[in-house]
């Protein structure tokens, strides 16, 4: 009887935690990457705020047999705790098609050889749940590839290569570029 007096405490320790390492001190750390695009006296600026995942040993893409983190074939957030963020402040060319300005959930469906990507206008939430598909504003296909370099944190950047802006997503030893204009 003595120690019920401490189930309060107990209750709002075991309520806390999951919020603690989601918010403040997250397991997958929050990144922000942005570029800006200088054309023809006009300026776009691009933002991307993610979660970082940690490989630790783990097979990342793969069959849902062989127990992959990120199953072929099926929804994935494309990071980890809240969604992945996509913001474009004027119209954009995404992988050839037309983006207007604004702030989108970038979710995908990795395959072996490619990748869905999509964009959906609920941003901004947790993205553990899968997104109402009614909302997807832009859905495209791009080749995936392997790299040699084995990364143990999922990584989101922008790279330019050949006088071409790619937005880059890469984990394990897999990566996809989205060409951007």
């Amino acid at each position: 009887m003595k120690y019920l007096k401490y189930v309060p405490l107990i209750f709002v320790l075991l309520l806390c935690y999951p919020l603690y390492i989601t918010f403040l001190n997250p397991i997958s750390p929050k990144e922000s990457i942005s570029h800006k695009i200088e054309k023809d006296n006009k300026s776009t600026d691009l933002a991307v705020d993610y979660s970082r995942p940690y490989k630790k040993g783990r097979l990342v893409f793969g069959s849902e047999e062989d127990g992959a983190l990120v199953p072929y074939n099926k929804y994935w957030r494309t990071g980890a705790n809240f969604c992945t963020d996509f913001y474009n402040s004027s119209e954009i060319s995404f992988n050839g098609e037309i983006l207007k300005p604004g702030k989108y959930f970038l979710y995908t469906f990795p395959n072996k050889s490619s990748w869905d990507v999509i964009l959906n206008s609920e941003h901004g939430r947790f993205g553990f749940f899968n997104p109402n598909r009614e909302n997807d504003v832009l859905i495209t296909n791009v080749p995936s590839y392997s790299t040699d370099e084995d990364l143990e944190q999922f990584t989101i950047d922008f790279m330019t290569e050949n006088q071409q802006l790619y937005l880059r997503l890469r984990w394990e030893k897999t990566g996809i570029s989205i060409p951007i204009k």
